[in-house]
């Protein structure tokens, strides 16, 4: 956490085993330096004048225009949709968001009409080659088996119709995944998102059946004939990281283990009554294991094996391809969540949300209300981030987690961030092919 605290909010410099690097925070771009150059940048950088910084960037060819302004996007088209389709769930997880599924309210599902309506807006405006996400979520969505299937099937019947692609999401707990199911998840080509917090001992003390038994064992054989199936449908294990899991090398090594297609953390930043919110100590005892993940993916990718550590994966795509945005996600924007009753939120956490309001199916996204988001959570505008070399990749963090907590987590994501770039460069030195474009497969006609 030291070597990734913010000293200046233009640059950043990295040491590896295998060189000395500067990130351009303009841009999101990576270089290499001479330890001649990196100790010049780094003296500036340190002395405070930011003004000074800029020349000697400038000199060594390392200035740009600024990429990314104060104007939020003008009224972008919804290209991304998830639907709350069981605001209900089987399960009693004392950390959940959506509060066992019924986000605070009378626990209720989506009828068919309002899924449709859904999938309507989705593919609305769309152009022919533009790309749609259609995503279900709860509580436990596949309590509302027949409405994912309606909305599925009437998504599929728009794609052809207007050669609009469209993908499919969803996100369960395991517990009631039927052999039809994953027939229908593998036809689809569905992103499965399994919520699994540990190995069984762990797992069933977070995330328990509502009259206290333990879930694991049922999660496991539910979800391995969909492991077993998986071709076109991938199947990945999202872990929720808590005080009472983080052995998390422990977790990936046993999920990666049972075939998972990928395994990813996030920290509980935030829950409807504190429970289960990692400190900054726990913060920091998460970094040290995600970092200890890291270094065990590294030495499996240059061993040329695959080791499906989502975080890592991710943030590697995410630097080399210069990524570079001011909001963390598409909450808001491309990207909306749907009640069972319609309301339209910035994302899936926002249902039943006053601060996340965005309209209704009725009468469509509420601009006035979508602009002001949108301006207001520009990162720009935010603090501490305008000062924070990593505000481009993270983007000021979840929506969502900073209107509930604040932002206790910017340590640990600086961090994780200096730690991937340092893998970044690792992995360019000892394993280049690794960053090179995978080559299209042909279907067998």
């Amino acid at each position: 956490m030291d070597a990734s605290a913010p000293v200046s909010p233009g640059l950043h410099l990295v040491r590896t085993e295998v060189g000395t690097h500067a990130f351009l925070v303009n841009g999101s771009r990576l270089f290499d330096l001479d330890a001649a150059t990196y100790a010049l940048l780094d003296g500036a950088r340190r002395d405070g004048d930011d003004d000074g910084l800029s020349r000697l960037m400038s000199r060594l060819g390392l200035d740009a225009p600024p990429l990314i302004d104060d104007s939020p996007p003008a009224e972008p088209p919804v290209r991304a949709l998830s639907l709350a389709v069981a605001q209900k769930c089987n399960l009693g997880c004392t950390y959940c968001y959506a509060q066992q599924g019924s986000f605070g309210g009378t626990p209720t599902s989506m009828p068919a009409g309002t899924a449709l309506d859904a999938v309507e807006l989705l593919f609305r405006g769309a152009a022919p080659g533009e790309r749609v996400n259609l995503s279900f979520l709860g509580g436990e969505p596949l309590i509302n088996r027949p409405v994912i299937h309606a909305a599925t099937e009437h998504a599929v019947r728009l794609s052809r119709e207007k050669n609009v692609p469209v993908t499919f999401s969803i996100t369960t707990n395991g517990t009631t995944v039927t052999a039809a199911d994953a027939d229908f998840f593998e036809e689809h080509g569905f992103a499965v998102t399994v919520s699994l917090d540990g190995t069984r001992e762990v797992h069933d003390a977070l995330r328990p059946y509502r009259d206290g038994r333990g879930s694991f064992d049922k999660v496991i054989a539910r979800v391995t004939p969909l492991l077993a199936a998986q071709r076109r449908m991938q199947v990945s294990a999202r872990v929720t990281v808590t005080p009472d899991n983080l052995a998390l090398k422990e977790t990936l090594d046993a999920f990666v283990g049972l075939g998972f297609h990928s395994v990813g953390f996030s920290p509980l930043l935030s829950s409807p009554n504190g429970r289960g919110e990692l400190s900054p100590s726990g913060l920091e005892t998460m970094l040290g294991q995600m970092v200890a993940c890291g270094e065990e993916f590294e030495r499996q990718v240059i061993a040329g094996r695959r080791y499906p550590f989502t975080n890592l994966v991710n943030a590697l795509r995410e630097l080399h391809r210069g990524t570079h945005r001011p909001y963390p996600c598409g909450a808001g924007a491309g990207y909306l969540g749907v009640s069972a009753e319609g309301d339209l939120a910035a994302c899936h956490r926002f249902v039943g949300d006053p601060e996340g309001t965005m309209g209704d199916l009725a009468r469509g996204v509420d601009r006035s209300r979508r602009l002001t988001w949108l301006s207001d959570r520009h990162v720009h505008r935010q603090e501490p981030c305008r000062s924070c070399w990593a505000r481009y990749l993270c983007g000021g963090g979840c929506h969502h987690e900073v209107i509930q907590r604040g932002r206790p987590a910017c340590h640990y994501i600086r961090g994780w961030l200096h730690y991937a770039m340092g893998a970044y460069h690792r992995l360019r030195v000892r394993r280049p092919d690794y960053f090179l474009p995978v080559p299209a497969t042909r279907t067998p006609k």
